[in-house]
């Protein structure tokens, strides 16, 4: 099995700076149907199942939901907005380089986005995660299945446009991004924090 993983970080103004994603996001509500498990309706959303038992702290037994019950579904389009736009230049470089596109999964996104979101809660910028561990063990905590992965993260920019370009000029961060053993992509973007903003890069091949 082939990992990799490779970090950034930019000073700016004496300081270290992050990018990132909204601590709170607004939530629609949904309407339990018969049939349905938190589970499924995280499928549905395209949402994690921990963010939907996270959102919805009146439900006492989230193993047990009933018909007409109302559920709150987090809100995350405009944080999707922006790692789509990552996602998109970072296929226009693959592009570039004769390489096929990386294709977006929505599970990678989730765990990159949480990976984003440890950092600026847990207060460090690392690969390694004092609670999830390495990217790779921290996949397959969340069920991610893989043959190969990578890992680029970065700190400190303000826009998709310029963590992709400094990715890009950064050897090993550009190894990552044209590579063409990976398949799949997730890109995790949170704002907040210390330092304002985190993004985080997953790479996969299944």
């Amino acid at each position: 099995m082939k990992t990799k993983f490779v970090c950034l970080m930019v000073v700016l103004s004496l300081v270290f700076g992050i990018c990132g994603m909204q601590s709170a996001q607004a939530a629609q509500s949904y309407q339990v149907k018969k049939g349905d498990t938190l589970w499924k309706i995280s499928k549905k959303f395209r949402v994690g199942l921990s963010e939907i038992i996270d959102a919805n702290p009146q439900l006492s037994n989230p193993d047990l939901i009933y018909p007409g019950q109302e559920i709150h579904i987090p809100r995350l389009k405009s944080v999707k907005s922006v790692e789509r736009q990552v996602i998109d230049l970072t296929n226009q470089e693959r592009q570039k380089a004769g390489l096929a596109p990386l294709q977006l999964d929505w599970q990678l996104s989730r765990v990159a986005r949480y990976k984003s979101r440890d950092m600026r809660d847990t207060g460090y910028f690392a690969h390694r995660s004092p609670q999830y561990g390495s990217p790779f063990e921290m996949m397959k905590s969340f069920d991610v299945q893989y043959s190969s992965a990578g890992e680029n993260i970065a700190v400190g920019q303000t826009s998709p446009e310029q963590v992709v370009r400094e990715w890009m000029n950064s050897p090993g961060h550009r190894k990552n991004i044209l590579n063409g053993t990976y398949t799949y992509i997730g890109v995790g973007y949170a704002k907040g924090g210390s330092y304002g903003t985190y993004w985080t890069q997953m790479f996969i091949s299944k």
